[in-house]
């Protein structure tokens, strides 16, 4: 039986669709659907259910789905198993990544791994909603803040250094806050992926607690660039993650308000699906990413 076809087979399952299926495989449906049947045909069983709206597996599709996510996942150990060089591992990784890391930490190192592993490909989403593993068909995933309950993998990497800041020209017109009672007279650019203005507002430690402070504010963005772009504009304080903000502290760009008053650190963590056997390559780009992070996190202090 051919390795293609059960990869195919995967796929289609993995997505339930034929389309998104050959989308991603880069191979027309009608191919796809054909290899599909063939199968099918060969095992003497139905794998899948379809309709005009939907692709769900059958009873033998479950069992057998599961059989053939082990026998790929020992299929890529068995080809790279007595290939020691740095050009091991091969084939296309499809990862999401938040915006701000994939800017300012990721993807400038990126060409290290390519160096490291040439025979690697890879296709890089990044936006900062939450994305489905799944049926993205995504390899891994970079999250920040808490996890939902899934039946999804979660490697945590560490907690991100949180920091308070503000335009120069910010400063210069609206003063620099002292104490928690001063942000009363000053304003919060709100960050909040529906856009809702009522959004919590500063956060703050108290105790071994955060708790919230309530803000004026002007202007509530749905993504990291809006935030940044939003605070550089002097349209308000933001509290972010220190990562790609190190070099605009440095240049005088943004400066530092309230160090005492930080937000709670976010926890990082890589997802992806749970299965065994995970292919080499899905390993190496989780355990580079880890490597390439780590310096942001509070953990490695």
């Amino acid at each position: 039986m051919e390795l293609d076809a059960l990869r195919t087979f995967v796929k289609v399952a993995e997505l339930a669709s034929f389309t998104r299926a050959a989308d991603q495989l880069g191979m027309p449906k009608a191919r796809v659907s054909t290899s599909v049947q063939q199968l099918e045909t060969r095992l003497g069983t139905r794998l899948l259910h379809r309709t005009t709206r939907t692709v769900r597996l059958t009873p033998d599709g479950e069992a057998f789905l599961e059989r053939c996510q082990t026998l790929l996942g020992e299929a890529d150990d068995l080809q790279t198993m007595f290939q020691q060089a740095p050009g091991a591992i091969d084939g296309r990784l499809r990862i999401d990544l938040p915006v701000a890391f994939a800017r300012n930490a990721v993807i400038p190192r990126l060409p290290e791994f390519l160096a490291r592993h040439p025979r690697v490909a890879i296709d890089l989403s990044t936006t900062d909603q939450r994305v489905d593993v799944v049926d993205g068909g995504f390899d891994c995933v970079l999250r920040i803040g808490a996890l939902e309950e899934s039946g999804l993998v979660a490697r945590p990497l560490g907690r991100l250094q949180m920091v308070n800041c503000a335009s120069p020209g910010y400063i210069a017109a609206h003063g620099t806050p002292q104490s928690l009672d001063d942000l009363d007279q000053h304003l919060l650019v709100r960050y909040s992926q529906t856009l809702n203005p009522n959004a919590p507002g500063w956060e703050y430690p108290e105790g071994r607690t955060w708790k919230f402070r309530d803000m004026p504010s002007v202007v509530t963005v749905n993504n990291s660039d809006a935030y940044l772009a939003a605070c550089l504009a002097g349209l308000g304080l933001v509290q972010v993650p220190l990562i790609g903000m190190s070099e605009l502290l440095a240049a005088g760009r943004l400066v530092t308000v309230l160090p005492a008053w930080c937000a709670e650190p976010m926890p990082v963590s890589i997802v992806y699906a749970n299965r065994r056997n995970l292919p080499k390559r899905v390993q190496a780009l989780m355990d580079w990413l880890a490597e390439v992070l780590a310096p942001y996190m509070d953990a490695a202090r």
